[in-house]
């Protein structure tokens, strides 16, 4: 954080170039203004764990009821890091990527539909010391996105189709377990949840994985007057999001480049 710093005055400093600012630079580091500095905290993650970025939308219940249609708004977000990653201001790094991606394609999958306000973000690191530690995190949010999800369900279930306010159906589901809300489904809508959608009882993982990718290339052999058209495959390491159980050990152990140090 103080090499930023340093960079960031270096830059303020030098913006009158030349020789003058350097020596600014230095009358500025050994000046009586210099204790100033003391105030900065280099906030340091323990060596040798596995580095957790969470990120909440925040007022995404608001967001919620402003946009027409969305379901259950969650806003919960999960980046793993390996421990042996050489990035410094994990936080401030993926929080404002991720807000300026959100915004910037937004477009991309709602057409229709325009923000309403700029969304916002927080974040927060957690630190994980082993591997088991942290896939029994990533059981534990996946497990919290079926609860989540099955509870909005049925909520709005219960709003948009049998006419309740959104009081009396918190009312209704208050003390209910997951046996309750699968019955109201059922019986009352005719859902059957372990059939709706994995994306939603499952939530979405997004993995790298090397793919390959076949490119059609025009080349002109030796001896050729005209180019001919071949195939090219090459193999790329893209993004793949997967609506997957991760709490069992089949996933990992279709998957075990995921947690692999040199990954």
């Amino acid at each position: 954080m103080r090499g930023c710093w340093r960079a960031a005055a270096a830059a303020a400093i030098g913006a009158g170039g030349g020789r003058a600012a350097g020596r600014g630079r230095c009358l500025m580091a050994k000046s009586k203004f210099e204790y100033v500095r003391d105030f900065e905290a280099d906030d340091t993650c323990l060596p040798n764990c596995w580095i957790v970025v969470r990120l909440d939308g925040r007022n995404f219940h608001r967001w919620g009821a402003a946009m027409a249609g969305a379901r259950g708004a969650s806003s919960n977000k999960v980046f793993p890091f390996l421990n042996s990653s050489p990035w410094f201001l994990f936080m401030t790094h993926v929080v404002s990527q991720f807000a300026s991606s959100y915004v910037f394609y937004w477009k991309d999958y709602f057409k229709d539909q325009q923000l309403l306000y700029p969304p916002g973000f927080d974040g927060r690191i957690v630190l994980y010391p082993s591997t088991q530690n942290l896939k029994d995190y990533l059981s534990w949010r996946q497990a919290d996105c079926h609860i989540n999800n099955l509870y909005n369900t049925v909520f709005w279930m219960l709003v948009q189709r049998s006419g309740l306010t959104p009081v009396q159906a918190q009312d209704r589901l208050q003390g209910t377990l997951a046996g309750d809300k699968n019955e109201i489904l059922f019986s009352e809508f005719n859902i059957n949840y372990n059939n709706e959608p994995l994306m939603y009882r499952k939530g979405t993982v997004l993995i790298w994985q090397k793919v390959n990718e076949v490119t059609t290339k025009k080349i002109k052999l030796p001896k050729e007057t005209e180019e001919q058209e071949i195939e090219v495959t090459r193999t790329r390491t893209k993004v793949v999001p997967l609506h997957c159980d991760i709490i069992g050990d089949q996933f990992w152990e279709e998957y075990p480049e995921i947690l692999a140090e040199d990954s």
